[in-house]
């Protein structure tokens, strides 16, 4: 039977990139459709009438939204390289550190990048607290889920791909190698794996963006 699968992103969504991770890594061929946030389609407004944002995967005709959520019945329909461990603990708690993630460790990290002087360091310190969290979860693995890329790598792919961006935007240092050896080594094989490094949006481009959206925050303390 012939599946349909359809993907509504942007180019830059580091939400919607998780979608394009575990579909590369299940190596399933579907449809992208780009979206302009700010003119946004009739489409996505009638597959997700209730956020009205992407990323949104359509399988044959049918809408599914939120990203973790879309990775979990990715994972459900497509067994190859399984990407949530199948031990119900194991699973539960890849499901947690993925909420910590976009609960504290997102917004702890863009604190960091909005604020200055005294605000930023304070930020720092949380950012760090909560990066602490994860260089422990990595203790004796290559990724989070093992050997392979999985679940929670993906949920985590933005920390290997936008702190950096965002450390050389506001010129500092959030994940240190000597502080971070097991994050730093991890955000290395993660964003080279293949897969994952064909999928990147183009680094000029995410720079020239976040610098637009820092400067707003940065005119208010100037």
């Amino acid at each position: 039977m012939g599946e349909e699968l359809k993907l509504f992103r942007t180019w830059s969504s580091r939400y919607a990139l998780r979608v394009v991770h575990a579909l590369k890594i299940k190596d399933l061929e579907y449809e992208t459709i780009f979206e302009d946030i700010k003119n946004k389609s009739t489409s996505l407004l009638e597959y997700n009438p209730i956020h009205k944002k992407v990323p949104v995967l359509v399988h044959n005709g049918k809408p599914i939204c939120e990203s973790l959520v879309i990775l979990e019945y990715i994972d459900e329909i497509w067994k190859q390289s399984p990407l949530l461990p199948q031990d119900p603990y194991e699973k539960a708690m890849a499901r947690f550190w993925a909420k910590f993630g976009d609960d504290k460790v997102m917004p702890s990290i863009w604190s960091v990048f909005i604020s200055q002087r005294k605000d930023q360091e304070e930020a720092i310190a949380q950012a760090a607290g909560n990066l602490k969290f994860l260089e422990e979860q990595l203790t004796g693995k290559k990724f989070f889920g093992g050997e392979t890329i999985g679940y929670l790598d993906i949920a985590f792919g933005w920390v290997a791909n936008l702190i950096s961006i965002l450390e050389e935007i506001a010129d500092l240092k959030l994940v240190d190698a000597e502080i971070f050896p097991l994050l730093s080594a991890w955000m290395n094989n993660f964003s080279d794996h293949p897969v994952i490094n064909e999928c990147w949006p183009p680094r000029d481009k995410m720079v020239e963006k976040f610098k637009a959206m820092r400067e707003p925050y940065v005119e208010k303390v100037a």
